[in-house]
This record gives C-alpha cells, sequence and structure tokens, in this order.
C-alpha cells in the first residue's frame, strides 16, 4: 500500500502521539526531591533538588535554596505522608514546619521553641502523631555552653490538618515539658550530652543517644496514646561504649543500630518486647563513624575521619563487614532515596558537597551515580527526602 503526502504525515504524527504518550505514561518525572540543610549563611538555608529516576543523579530546583528560618540548621524530618518538613536551627533554638509543594518548594508554615537550648536531633513516629527533639542543655538557669548540665528530650503533638506543632507534652514530674537525660533519676549532677534521637517502627520506644565524659549510653522511653514518656529501665541508659553519635531502628523494629565515633564501631541492639536492649553484634568501621542508613538487607555507615561508606550485610541483627566507598570530604548524614529505588546520598560537610551511589539489591555494593559529587551549599549538615507524587500542592 502506498500513502499520499499527507497520509505520510498524519501516520507519523499517529506514531509520535502514541510514542510520546507511552514515554511520559512509563517514565517518572523523577524519584522525588531532597532537602539538604547548610549552616553557613544567617540564617541558614536548604538546598532543594530533584533526583532523576534512571541514573540518581541530583540537580537543583531553579528556585532554590531556601531560608532554614534560623542559624546553624542541622536536623531534619518530614513526616509520613509527605506534606511537611521540619527544620531544627540549633542556634536559634527552634523548630520550623515548612509545607512541602508538589514542585519541590517550601513554603514557611510555624515556628516553635525547643524547652532547652542547642536542640540537634528529631524524629516523627510513623503514624505522624508526635515529634521529638533533644536538647543539648536543659533550661536551668546558669546553664551554658560553658557551664554544662544534662540534655533533654521533649514531645511535641503533630496536628493532623495543618501539620503545626503544638506545645510540648506535659511531664508530670517537676519538669513540666521536658525529660532530662540522667545516668539515674537520683543523679543530676553527670554531664550527659545528646547526639540522637530515633522513635522504632512500631512507634512505641524511643531511644536517645548520649555521651559523658568517660562513656556512652542509650536512652530508653515507652509512650502511650497521651505522647508521654515513661523512661525504661528504671531511668538508667544503658551503657554503649564511648561516644555513640548516631542510631537507626530496623525497618521490623526488631533492632536497632548504634554507632560509635571514638571506638570506630557499629553496633546492633537486640530490642526486647519491654522495650530493653540487649547487644546482638558489633563490627568496625573507617575513622570517626557519623551516620548510618538502612536499605533492605544492608546498613551504611559514613566514616568523617576516612570520608567514605562501609557497607554491612545484616542477617537477624548480625552485622557482616563488605566493603567501602569513597565519598567526598568528612562526609556526616547519609539517606536512602525516598521511594526505595536504590540510590544512596551522603551530605560531605567540609566538601561541600552530595555524593551519590546506587545501591546493587543483590549484594549491597555500591556504584557512583553520575555526575557525584553534586555542588551544595558550603557546609552542608543534614539530608532528608520525599517520594514525587506524594508531596502536597503549595500552601
Amino acid at each position: 500500500m502506498k500513502f499520499g503526502k499527507v497520509g505520510q504525515v498524519a501516520l507519523v504524527s499517529v506514531f509520535a502521539l502514541a510514542l510520546a504518550t507511552l514515554f511520559t505514561a512509563c517514565t517518572p518525572v523523577n524519584v522525588g526531591f531532597m532537602f539538604v540543610a547548610t549552616n553557613r549563611q544567617t540564617p541558614g538555608e536548604i538546598e532543594v533538588y530533584k533526583i532523576d529516576p534512571i541514573a540518581g543523579y541530583l540537580q537543583t530546583i531553579p528556585t532554590s535554596p531556601f531560608p532554614s528560618g534560623g542559624r546553624n540548621p542541622i536536623a531534619e524530618a518530614v513526616s509520613p505522608d509527605f506534606k511537611n518538613l521540619y527544620v531544627v536551627n540549633e542556634d536559634d533554638n527552634n523548630i520550623v514546619q515548612f509545607g512541602i509543594g508538589s514542585d519541590g518548594k517550601l513554603y514557611a508554615q510555624s515556628t516553635v521553641n525547643t524547652p532547652g537550648s542547642f536542640p540537634l536531633s528529631l524524629a516523627i513516629n510513623a503514624a505522624g502523631t508526635y515529634l521529638y527533639v533533644v536538647d543539648t542543655l536543659q533550661p536551668i538557669a546558669g546553664c551554658t555552653l560553658s557551664n554544662l548540665c544534662p540534655g533533654d528530650i521533649a514531645v511535641y503533638p503533630i496536628d493532623p490538618k495543618s501539620g503545626a506543632l503544638g506545645a510540648p507534652i506535659s511531664n508530670s514530674t517537676q519538669y513540666p515539658t521536658y525529660w532530662p537525660l540522667l545516668k539515674s533519676p537520683s543523679d543530676s549532677k553527670t554531664i550527659l550530652t545528646p547526639t540522637a534521637v530515633q522513635v522504632l517502627p512500631n512507634g512505641n520506644d524511643i531511644y536517645v543517644t548520649a555521651y559523658s565524659a568517660t562513656s556512652g549510653y542509650v536512652f530508653g522511653f515507652s509512650t502511650d496514646s497521651t505522647g508521654a514518656l515513661t523512661p525504661l529501665n528504671g531511668g538508667v541508659p544503658w551503657p554503649s561504649g564511648s561516644q555513640p553519635v548516631a542510631l537507626a531502628p530496623d525497618a521490623g523494629s526488631g533492632f536497632l543500630y548504634v554507632v560509635d565515633k571514638t571506638q570506630n564501631l557499629v553496633a546492633s541492639y537486640a530490642v526486647q518486647s519491654s522495650g530493653a536492649l540487649t547487644l546482638q553484634s558489633s563490627a568496625t568501621t573507617g575513622s570517626g563513624p557519623s551516620a548510618l542508613a538502612q536499605f533492605g538487607n544492608f546498613l551504611y555507615v559514613t566514616n568523617s575521619g576516612d570520608s567514605n561508606v562501609t557497607s554491612y550485610s545484616l542477617s537477624s541483627g548480625n552485622l557482616a563487614k563488605l566493603a567501602n566507598n569513597a565519598t567526598d570530604t568528612n562526609p556526616i548524614a547519609i539517606t536512602a532515596d525516598p521511594k526505595k529505588v536504590g540510590f544512596l546520598y551522603t551530605v560531605n560537610f567540609l566538601g561541600n558537597t552530595v555524593s551519590g551511589f546506587q545501591i546493587d539489591a543483590t549484594s549491597g555494593a555500591l556504584v557512583n551515580t553520575q555526575h557525584t559529587p553534586y555542588p551544595s551549599l558550603v557546609q552542608p549538615t543534614a539530608i532528608v527526602g520525599v517520594p514525587h507524587g506524594g508531596t502536597a500542592t503549595a500552601k
């Protein structure tokens, strides 16, 4: 059959339209968005990247960066519905809530102050009903960075509609808006400096890492429907090396992974039904481990002193060391891509970059993503993400 010129044009148009439709239907715009806090500017800033779905490389969105709402943004968390980003600004003692647009843009919504001073870590439960934050210093008269006191943990209810944080949950003891981090209920003199907080995926137990001049500890708390905390283990923390600086719960809530910065170790703790912790396994890391992230049956630890990532296989909480992969200088934060496609990203504080890797789902091996490392603003400190298609409309 022979087509005339008009018929040929029409046929080409039909094929082009069909191909375009197929490509659009099968290829997502991107995997999602990454939010990287940077603390050199005053106020701090949040760099926003979109993630390529095929190669995993990062590109900043046109309107990035966005003000963090305070000085020295140091930690971030995303609500489980992906509608809100919460940023801790350490030097202003506040938490800023941002609405997340469908295009990754950030819209400042509300700000709350923390009970104590110099907040440094936060976490949200899986139900999205409570946010937990730890302060370096309790709100005690005369307590300063040159005259230290123990830290604290506070709990904020999250409004289910707006995502705004309410007033801190009341503690019925002498500490009305927070729970102190004490070596024992009667010991308020030992200075314990908190480093991180995490909540188990089951939402029942919350853990905080902290250290004194001589020892490291993990505090445990259980919670109820009111959000109030009950200290586990009689209010006495579990010993954990010398300087635990980061922790991550297993996806099934059965284990808790903790890295120790001075001992260069990563430890796995079995979580009992009571919330108690029992050491399960440990393995060496590189120099100055700083953060960790789980992806499937693998765990990844950033080593700030060696500027690399160490990978481990996981089997019933047991750790087996696999390999090291180079990052840019001084990685201090790490996360997997928000859609769990198989990309891994580290924030490199002194390199002023973000490094990207693709994860082999079978072996756990890492391969550099295209164009890595990605330029960031000066001194990036934290990274979190949301999946494409799971964000809210602009507020």
